[in-house]
């Protein structure tokens, strides 16, 4: 039905909050094939669930092999049964506003091939995700500390520092020696390389993003001074070596305090990957609890805690945290293409029970632009949906919702995020 809020929904420029977008280059000069672009996002690893062969999903993403039919018929039959999962909802998506598909069938797949070719093209990258899927701008995180402006859209693509690896209590002293010439022999040496990476990109940088409970438990403790430097001596003393967990913990720990730190210093919000993993068999879920940070979030009432992915499946529990702590700021990025039912009834839940200003309403968390149009065009028909439910169901006017809408679409980050003070500083960066 179109309606106003619908309207509304449709045309505000949505802020994105989160992507892992392979930069401009990658996308032209060694981008995806058509299957590699519809099936190369998050999509493996429900037909891996559905049972597609491990040989037949190698040779789907396979871009050497140009028997487009022959590859997608390998996984024809778990594509069948994938195909109602957010993640296949994608697929779809992709395939229908980018290729013009209306049912992924071999035939129509290996005839839309030299479409990919002509968006494989500079400047391609920025208008499907600034003028096709009508974004306001786009945060990446590309897995490093430098947050450089982007010559291919210097006030859209604006990027996270990194602090996964000091969270990790991985301590990469070549790498911090390239970026900030300390030679990291202690702790003393250690805080002041943190504080020179923050010296030279925080400017430039929109946030600073940590997915560290791919790797160890959300459940902090502070740590002192004396505790860290033994965990550093030794991590430092046996490069390469197996260090015990509790060791690696202990240093993450302090490393996570420092960043925080930094990160309220240089007026910058916190993101932090909560809930579910991409891929499969390899989850244990007493990690992935936002629940496990309280003593974070009391420790730093000053630092603005982004949550991501709506901490799924513990999403009932964000919900109380979020109500609970004034610092944190609850993320849906990614959470659509995971579960969009579940998403859309969390969305409803957090309106009654959270105030409104805390919530950002989406991220693709993809790493090519097609995907990111799809999951955004899944995203709004979805926040949508669930606005038109609160109409429904009395709670709302469509003025109200629209209200809402234009919140947690634009308004809510550009109140958390210094997003023009970050392309203010970009700019004078590319005139230095």
């Amino acid at each position: 039905m179109n309606t106003d809020l619908s309207h509304h929904v449709e045309q505000i420029a949505l802020v994105d909050t989160h992507e892992h977008l392979r930069k401009e280059p990658e996308w032209v000069n060694d981008g995806p094939d058509i299957l590699q672009d519809l099936f190369g996002n998050y999509v493996p690893a429900d037909l891996h669930t559905a049972g597609a062969r491990p040989a037949a999903m190698k040779r789907l993403m396979d871009g050497s092999d140009t028997d487009v039919v022959r590859r997608f018929q390998g996984i024809r039959e778990a594509w069948e049964a994938t195909q109602f999962t957010g993640y296949g909802e994608a697929v779809r998506l992709i395939a229908r506003h980018v290729y013009g598909i209306d049912e992924l069938t071999a035939v129509a797949i290996a005839s839309a091939q030299e479409k990919i070719h002509a968006l494989r093209q500079p400047g391609e990258r920025l208008r499907l995700l600034r003028d096709a899927a009508n974004l306001d701008h786009v945060q990446t995180d590309d897995f490093q500390w430098a947050c450089l402006p982007d010559p291919s859209g210097p006030d859209f693509f604006l990027y996270d520092l990194s602090w996964a690896g000091f969270c990790d209590g991985q301590i990469d002293t070549e790498q911090i020696h390239a970026e900030t010439n300390d030679e990291v022999t202690g702790l003393k040496s250690l805080r002041r390389a943190m504080e020179g990476i923050f010296s030279k990109y925080a400017g430039c940088a929109i946030a600073v993003k940590a997915q560290h409970a791919y790797n160890r438990t959300l459940n902090w403790t502070e740590r002192d001074d004396a505790e860290a430097a033994i965990a550093l001596d030794r991590i430092l003393r046996e490069p390469g070596a197996e260090i015990p967990v509790q060791t690696r913990l202990c240093l993450g720990d302090w490393c996570w305090a420092r960043g925080l730190e930094l990160s309220i210093e240089h007026n910058l919000p916190f993101k932090i990957h909560t809930g579910y993993y991409a891929g499969n068999d390899r989850m244990p879920v007493s990690r992935i609890a936002a629940g496990n940070m309280c003593a974070l979030f009391a420790r730093y009432p000053d630092a603005r805690f982004v949550l991501m992915h709506i901490a799924y499946p513990y999403s009932d529990e964000l919900v109380a945290l979020a109500k609970h702590y004034r610092n944190i700021w609850v993320d849906l990025c990614w959470a659509w293409s995971i579960d969009p039912y579940s998403s859309r009834d969390f969305l409803r839940r957090f309106l009654h029970a959270v105030p409104a200003n805390k919530l950002f309403a989406f991220g693709g968390d993809t790493g090519w632009p097609t995907g990111a149009l799809a999951y955004s065009i899944q995203a709004r028909n979805e926040i949508c949906r669930a606005l038109e439910a609160e109409i429904e169901d009395g709670y709302m006017t469509e003025k109200q919702a629209i209200d809402v809408a234009t919140r947690i679409m634009r308004e809510n980050q550009y109140a958390c995020f210094d997003i023009a003070g970050t392309r203010a500083n970009i700019r004078e960066a590319n005139t230095a």
